[in-house]
């Protein structure tokens, strides 16, 4: 059993989980969270208690961090007294964050694959690049630490888990699906962070098909995809982390991530990139100031937590698995739709970050009552789905289960 919760990053989803985390504070205790910016964390915690979201009185604390610095966190999770870490900064912290939890023993959480800032679209295995070269000392020290348990990677490899335990036990094919449907009403902008957006989307696509490693170029390869509620949209193989984890515990099955893109998208991300204004590397200027373009074209771009007032529409975000159960074929699509409007009026951030906030809550709802305190390193379809997805129904994102019998939302 753990209790007391450190949330790093002070962005859009750290809003969302701060929120989360006070609605559930009877079970996770005290919340703490910290940034670079104070301010930035004060604001969220000012958004807590003005939608009135802590459940039972509680502790609120903001902190002051500069999350690469490994003993700075772990000085910050001795002096709160925080067992459960939520790390939701930028990427390029995680590892930083997991070795502070693995010296002290706090549980680790993040929501997304390493990054090294140097470096961009690194090559498979990425998991085995960083995270899972440190699963033996987690065992060793009995620390847990679920990786990429936001919704894309994390909800999606649970629907996974889920479908071929239940559904489609010989699986062939696993499709992640994500659209987004909304329209925050800006002329350009993206949805979280454009420098780890970016970097996304400038290297090879990787997907995991006929039980190998292929490589695509961004873009290249389409398919119009027929989603609940949101109907027919256009989207693109893209690499993304959660093909690396699938594909190492389903190696028989093809594992690829698809994502819906506008037109709008593409043309002006097409241009950003043909200019050289996406680079990493700096440049001098006409007066011989030293800038970072893709670090220029994100301080020009609009933050993407100020988008939630005006965002509408809806995203879905599903797992197709298809293959055969019994020797006969068979598929399913487990899914989840939800609303920028209804989480915006919650908890003041838009859907793409709601999605992405939400499920670490749940999971550090099942750490605390030890359901998912395994002491060790674990991806999350390593995990048993059911609880994890009871908790999401409760907790604002609610599964659906679509196969040949029609639609119906998914029970515990």
């Amino acid at each position: 059993m753990k209790r007391n919760v450190l949330i790093i990053g002070a962005g859009g989803v750290a809003q969302v989980v701060a929120h989360k985390c006070a609605q559930n504070n009877d079970l996770l205790g005290d919340i703490h969270i910290a940034s670079r910016t104070v301010a930035k964390c004060e604001r969220i915690l000012d958004s807590v208690r003005e939608k009135g979201s802590l459940k039972v009185e509680g502790v609120l604390q903001a902190h002051v961090l500069n999350a690469m610095d490994t003993a700075a966190v772990a000085d910050l999770i001795r002096k709160t007294g925080v067992q459960i870490v939520i790390n939701v900064g930028s990427a390029f912290v995680n590892m930083t964050v997991l070795e502070a939890c693995i010296e002290t023993g706090a549980a680790y959480m993040d929501t997304a694959i390493h990054e090294d800032p140097k470096k961009i679209c690194e090559t498979p295995p990425w998991y085995g690049n960083y995270e899972w070269q440190r699963r033996e000392r987690c065992a060793e020290k009995g620390v847990t630490a679920i990786l990429g348990v936001g919704f894309d990677p994390g909800v999606v490899n649970a629907y996974a888990r889920l479908a071929i335990d239940e559904y489609v036990t010989e699986p062939e094919s696993i499709d992640i699906i994500d659209i987004n449907a909304g329209s925050h009403g800006r002329w350009f902008s993206t949805n979280f962070d454009p420098e780890i957006n970016f970097r996304e989307f400038t290297g090879t696509v990787y997907s995991w098909q006929q039980g190998a490693w292929q490589s695509n170029k961004m873009f290249e390869v389409g398919k119009v995809w027929d989603m609940p509620v949101v109907g027919e949209q256009q989207t693109y193989m893209t690499g993304h982390d959660e093909v690396h984890s699938l594909s190492a515990n389903y190696p028989q099955a093809d594992v690829r991530f698809w994502m819906g893109f506008s037109d709008h998208y593409i043309n002006v991300f097409t241009v950003l990139k043909n200019l050289g204004l996406l680079s990493e590397q700096p440049v001098k200027t006409a007066e011989g100031v030293e800038v970072v373009p893709l670090k220029v074209v994100k301080a020009v771009l609009p933050d993407p937590s100020s988008l939630a007032p005006d965002y509408t529409g809806k995203t879905c975000i599903g797992t197709l698995v298809k293959g055969k159960k019994d020797g006969k074929p068979a598929e399913v699509l487990v899914f989840n739709v939800a609303d920028h409007k209804e989480a915006y009026n919650e908890v003041g951030s838009q859907g793409i970050s709601y999605t992405a906030g939400v499920p670490p809550v749940a999971a550090a709802m099942l750490i605390a009552d030890g359901t998912w305190d395994v002491g060790t390193m674990k991806n999350v379809e390593e995990l048993d789905p059911r609880p994890f997805l009871a908790i999401l129904n409760r907790i604002g994102l609610p599964t659906e289960i679509k196969d040949p019998s029609g639609t119906r939302p998914f029970t515990a």
